[in-house]
């Protein structure tokens, strides 16, 4: 209360935008933590590692049956959570505005079905064609050299070294201890260079923001991402819009061939361009092709609404997931361990979390359209391995503001468009109808 009172009385006489931006997000983060009953926080957090544990063993034996139980109690939880933060048309509502401010299902739904519908349709064209040559991705990659090759690439598009360190984890992090100490971790396969590169620039794209808020900010709320999926937009943007564009390959690919001597001899820039870019429906949503990813949280998303309103029981996820699996991707899923047990997130109780993923490649395309208008010259650049023009836009529009606008908001103002998944389409259709000759 004390604090409720100090916040109150320093709105009243903040006098800068700064300041007003400053104490609304502190409101905002102290509403939320009084919405919760500390009994409720504490028994969530012991669910939270019983029913971790249960994931882990279900897993392991690729039986969904042992989490179920767990996963049960921990649903009962998170419905008591959405109730205390309050929603409208369904539980899943009161969830979704920790990661994607003001979302709600019915929204995200608006935004989710044209893309689901229209990628599918993208598939299947997609499948009727022959498929792209990869062949010479297939051969074993030398650890000690991807590591490299990636660090290369890291420092070339931005990552202060100074401020940060890279390391090894199974799966991929960044995680910051302010502008000067951000970190990221990475894991290499032996058999796919591209995924180790990937893993490595997809963590670096999150580190670029982090070391990219404003130093004035530092150790306040406005240092911070709006929404976990502006933060993906990031990620994303460097991973797929740049590596896996035809113009980092046109400059990349003879430096790959000094880190990798002999593997790549016969390869030219365009059959690397349409390799890295292969569409292959699978089982695993974290080694999914740009085209087929946002299905796998598509699936994710339409399960989790029902569930937390209990329209369905946990007892028909498995069956539920199979069945979507199938008409999606058109896959068969073999086991609950490659289906609806290969995430950890539901045994925290991370629901609302996974739209975050699909929203980061929303943003993405929104803001590289306008990008491509303001750095006319971009594609040039990156064909030239020049980088500092366009951290130095993001900057500008999107790291420097941090909490100060919200997506929607800061994207009406770079753009002049509302959100919509329309242009994710077109990108998505306008690029694989050229590599697949659709």
């Amino acid at each position: 209360e004390q604090m409720t009172t100090l916040v109150d009385g320093a709105e009243a006489e903040a006098s800068t935008d700064d300041q007003r931006h400053y104490l609304r997000e502190l409101k905002r983060m102290r509403e939320k933590e009084m919405k919760l009953p500390a009994d409720l926080v504490r028994e969530t957090s012991l669910q939270e590692s019983k029913s971790f544990q249960a994931w882990r063993k279900a897993r392991q034996a690729s039986d969904f049956s042992i989490f179920a139980p767990e996963l049960k109690k921990h649903l009962e939880l998170v419905r008591k959570k959405a109730d205390c933060l309050g929603w409208e048309s369904t539980p899943w509502d009161g969830l979704a505005d920790d990661y994607e401010r003001g979302m709600t299902a019915a929204r995200i739904n608006e935004y989710f079905a044209p893309l689901r519908d229209r990628t599918v349709a993208l598939i299947d064209k997609i499948r009727s064609k022959p498929q792209v040559e990869t062949k010479f991705l297939d051969q074993k990659w030398d650890f000690d050299l991807q590591r490299e090759f990636g660090l290369r690439v890291a420092r070339d598009i931005g990552y202060d070294m100074e401020a940060g360190r890279q390391d090894l984890a199974v799966h991929p992090f960044c995680t910051s201890f302010g502008g000067k100490d951000v970190r990221i971790t990475t894991r290499y396969e032996e058999m796919d260079m591209i995924d180790g590169l990937g893993s490595t620039i997809h963590e670096c794209g999150h580190a670029l923001y982090e070391q990219g808020f404003q130093d004035a900010d530092a150790r306040t709320p406005l240092a911070d991402a709006p929404s976990y999926g502006l933060h993906e937009s990031q990620s994303r943007f460097w991973e797929i819009q740049v590596m896996q564009s035809r113009y980092f390959w046109e400059h990349y690919l003879p430096i790959a061939k000094q880190y990798f001597p002999g593997q790549l001899t016969d390869v030219d820039a365009e059959a690397m361009y349409r390799g890295v870019n292969r569409v292959r429906p699978s089982l695993i949503r974290v080694s999914a092709d740009e085209v087929t990813y946002n299905l796998h949280i598509i699936i994710r998303f339409e399960i989790e609404v029902p569930l937390l309103a209990g329209e369905i029981g946990v007892e028909d996820v498995p069956a539920l997931w199979n069945k979507k699996y199938k008409d999606y991707l058109g896959v068969d899923v073999p086991s609950d361990a490659d289906g609806c047990l290969q995430d950890v997130h539901w045994s925290h109780g991370s629901f609302g979390y996974f739209p975050s993923y699909t929203f980061g490649n929303i943003y993405g395309a929104m803001f590289i359209k306008q990008m491509q208008k303001d750095i006319p010259a971009m594609t040039d650049q990156i064909r030239d391995g020049r980088f500092g023009e366009i951290l130095g836009w993001l900057r500008k529009n999107i790291h420097h503001h941090g909490t100060r606008y919200e997506p929607s908001e800061m994207l009406k103002k770079l753009t002049g468009q509302d959100v919509s998944a329309i242009p994710l389409c077109e990108q998505l259709e306008g690029k694989y109808s050229e590599i697949y000759g659709l």
